[in-house]
C-alpha cells in the first residue's frame, strides 16, 4: 500500500485594491461634467489627482514649466467646447503659473485650475501661501475642497462657475482632503445652464431707432460677440452697416464683402479711415476700450456710440455711450433683427465696396520698406510668410512691439484661429498658449508670432512643442531688444542720451538655440532667406523656428498708443 503525499496549491495573493479618494472624486466630477485637456507641471501635491484625470480618460500634456501649463491651458479653454484643467503642486507651482492665470482670468477664459494645497494643521509647512488672495488678486475666482462631504458639492460650484459664468476659477485641493476616503456614493449632477439674457423691448426700440436715423453705421463684435457672429452678420446685411471686430474676435467676419477686420490700433488705414467716418458704432460684446477705439479717436464728435453686453457693469465701463443694452449679443442681435425694417444700403455703396477690395488689409496697402543688407523689414516679413503659409493656420501672438504684424499680416480663416493673449500685456505667453490652441484645431498649422525676448523668456515649452511632434511654424520677431521699452524711451519726448543698455542685447543665434531643442531653425534676413521656409512647408514635419532679424521701424504706432493710456 503506498502512500499518497499531498501537495499544498498555493493561492494567489488577494491583490489589493486602491481605496478611491477625494482626488480620484475630483476627477470623477469634473469627466461627468465635462472637461477637454489637461495641463500641468506633476509633483507629489497634484500627482494624484493628476493621474486620476488620465485614468478617466482625460489627455494629458506635461508642460516644462508651470508658467506654461498655464497658458497652454488658457489657449485650450478660448476655443474647446470644454474647458481646460490646469493642475499645479501647492504653493510654488501655483506661483509659478500666476501670470497665466491672470492673463486666462482678465481674459474671461472659461478654465478650472487645480492646485494642491497644504493641510489646515500644516502651519509651519513652507508650502504655506494664501492661495485664495492670490487667486483674488489676479481676478480669477477661489475655490476650494473643503472636504469628502463637500467634495461634489465644491467641484460642481467650480465647474459651473468657469463654465456658465466664463471664468477662470481656482480649487485649492488641502492634501489631507485630497487623501481622505471618497463617500460610499457618489452622485453628480449637471448644473443646467442659465437662459440668454434677453434685451429689453424699450433697448431694442431705442437701437431700431438709432439705426434707422444713420447713414453709416458701423457693428465692431468684441469676445462677447464671437458666438454671434452669424446673426450680427444677418443684422448688418439688413441695414447696411458695415462689420469689423475687437483683435480677440478676429476672422469672425472673414469673407465678408464688407469686412473692415480689426478695429483699433491693428487697423489698416482704410479701415481706420470708414470706421472715423462712421455716424452709428455698435459694440457687440466690445469693451470699447483704448486698444479697439484708438483712445476714442476713432469715433467722431458726433458719432453715436451703442454698447451690448449681457454683463451689466460692463456697459459704459471705458467710455460714455449713447445707448447701453443689457443683453446676449445673439439674442439681442435677433430681437432687433426681428423689429427693424426693410433693407437699407447706407454705408455699403458700391465706392465702400471697391476700396475694401483694393486696400482692406496691411498686405494690400503700400509702405516703405526699411530692409537693409542685414535686416528684414517686418512688415515685409510678414507680407511674405502670409503669402507662404497654407490658408488653414492658427495663428497665435505674444505680446511686444512686434506684435501688430503677425496680427494684421498673418491672416486667419475664421474667428477660431486667432489667439491674442494680451490682456495682462505680459510677453511670453505666446508660445505655450499657441500650443494649447493648436490641440483644438488639428487640421490647421499653427504659427506662433513671437519676439525675441518673449520667445527666450518662454522657450521651455518649446522642448514640449518638439516632444509633441506636431507641424508647427515659430516666427521670431528678432530685433535683439525688449523693443517696445526701446522705441518708447528713445522717442522724441524723451533725451537723446538716454541709456539703453538694460532693454538692449547681444544678437543670439536663435535658430542654433532651436536646433539644440531639436527643432528645425531658419535665420531670415532677406526674402531670399525664406527658400527655407518655403521648403519646410513643402513638406510640414516638426517644429519649424524662423529667426527673422528685423529692421528697426522707430516704435510700432499701436505701441506708442498703449503707453500714451499708460
Amino acid at each position: 500500500m503506498s502512500t499518497a503525499t499531498a501537495t499544498a496549491v498555493p493561492t494567489a495573493a488577494p491583490t489589493a485594491v486602491p481605496t478611491a479618494t477625494v482626488a480620484d472624486v475630483v476627477a470623477q466630477v469634473l469627466t461627468e461634467l465635462g472637461v477637454g485637456h489637461a495641463f500641468g507641471v506633476v509633483g507629489s501635491g497634484n500627482f494624484a489627482v493628476t493621474n486620476a484625470l488620465i485614468a478617466r480618460g482625460v489627455p494629458f500634456t506635461a508642460a516644462r514649466h508651470e508658467g506654461g501649463a498655464a497658458s497652454m491651458a488658457d489657449g485650450y479653454s478660448r476655443f474647446s467646447a470644454h474647458p481646460g484643467v490646469l493642475t499645479l503642486h501647492q504653493g510654488c507651482g501655483l506661483t509659478n503659473a500666476v501670470t497665466g492665470i491672470g492673463e486666462a482670468a482678465k481674459s474671461r477664459t472659461p478654465m478650472i485650475v487645480l492646485t494642491a494645497d497644504v493641510a489646515a494643521s500644516s502651519r509651519l509647512s513652507n508650502f504655506r501661501i494664501d492661495q485664495d488672495a492670490l487667486a483674488l488678486s489676479v481676478g480669477a475666482v477661489p475655490e476650494r475642497v473643503h472636504s469628502a462631504e463637500t467634495a461634489v458639492a465644491d467641484v460642481t460650484r467650480a465647474w459651473q462657475t468657469a463654465v456658465h459664468g466664463r471664468r477662470t476659477v481656482v480649487v485649492s485641493l488641502p492634501l489631507d482632503v485630497q487623501a481622505s476616503p471618497a463617500p460610499e456614493t457618489t452622485t453628480v449632477r449637471r448644473p443646467v445652464a442659465p437662459a440668454p439674457v434677453r434685451p429689453a423691448d424699450s433697448a431694442v426700440r431705442e437701437l431700431v431707432r438709432l439705426i434707422d436715423e444713420s447713414e453709416r453705421p458701423v457693428f465692431v463684435a468684441g469676445r462677447g460677440g464671437r458666438n454671434a457672429g452669424d446673426e450680427i452678420a444677418a443684422l448688418a446685411d439688413r441695414v447696411g452697416a458695415l462689420v469689423a471686430t475687437s483683435a480677440v474676435a478676429n476672422g469672425l467676419f472673414r469673407g465678408h464683402e464688407f469686412d473692415l477686420g480689426i478695429s483699433g490700433g491693428f487697423s489698416a488705414p482704410l479701415t481706420a479711415e470708414l470706421i472715423s467716418n462712421a455716424d452709428l458704432i455698435v459694440g457687440w460684446g466690445c469693451a470699447l476700450n483704448m486698444w479697439t477705439m484708438r483712445h476714442g479717436s476713432l469715433i467722431g464728435e458726433n458719432t453715436r456710440v451703442v454698447q451690448i453686453d449681457d454683463t451689466a457693469e460692463a456697459l459704459g465701463a471705458h467710455r460714455p455711450v449713447t445707448l447701453g443694452i443689457h443683453g446676449d449679443c445673439r439674442a439681442t442681435a435677433a430681437d432687433v433683427l426681428a423689429a427693424v425694417g426693410d433693407t437699407a444700403q447706407r454705408y455699403r455703396t458700391a465706392e465702400v465696396s471697391a476700396r475694401l477690395a483694393e486696400r482692406r488689409w496691411w498686405n494690400d496697402t503700400p509702405t516703405e520698406n526699411l530692409s537693409t543688407a542685414d535686416t528684414i523689414d517686418p512688415r515685409v516679413f510678414s507680407a511674405e510668410l502670409d503669402r507662404l503659409l497654407p490658408a488653414e493656420r492658427l495663428v497665435a501672438i505674444d505680446s511686444g512691439n512686434f506684435m501688430g504684424y503677425p496680427s494684421t499680416y498673418l491672416r486667419v480663416p475664421d474667428h477660431h484661429s486667432f489667439c491674442f493673449t494680451q490682456a495682462f500685456q505680459s510677453i511670453g505667453l505666446g508660445l505655450a498658449s499657441g500650443l494649447g490652441a493648436a490641440l483644438t484645431r488639428p487640421d490647421r498649422l499653427p504659427v506662433i508670432g513671437t519676439g525675441d525676448g518673449g520667445f527666450l523668456m518662454g522657450i521651455a515649452e518649446l522642448e514640449t512643442a518638439v516632444r509633441l511632434g506636431t507641424p508647427l511654424v515659430i516666427a521670431v520677431y528678432d530685433d535683439a531688444a525688449y523693443g517696445a521699452e526701446v522705441h518708447h524711451f528713445a522717442g522724441p519726448d524723451h533725451a537723446d542720451d538716454v541709456d539703453l543698455s538694460t532693454v538692449t542685447f547681444p544678437d543670439v543665434d536663435i535658430a542654433a538655440v532651436a536646433r539644440g531643442y531639436g527643432a528645425t531653425g531658419v535665420t531670415v534676413r532677406t526674402t531670399a532667406d525664406l527658400a527655407p521656409v518655403a521648403e519646410w512647408l513643402r513638406s510640414p514635419q516638426g517644429v519649424l523656428v524662423i529667426d527673422a532679424k528685423i529692421a528697426p521701424d522707430g516704435g510700432a504706432w499701436w505701441l506708442a498708443e498703449a503707453f500714451r493710456g499708460h
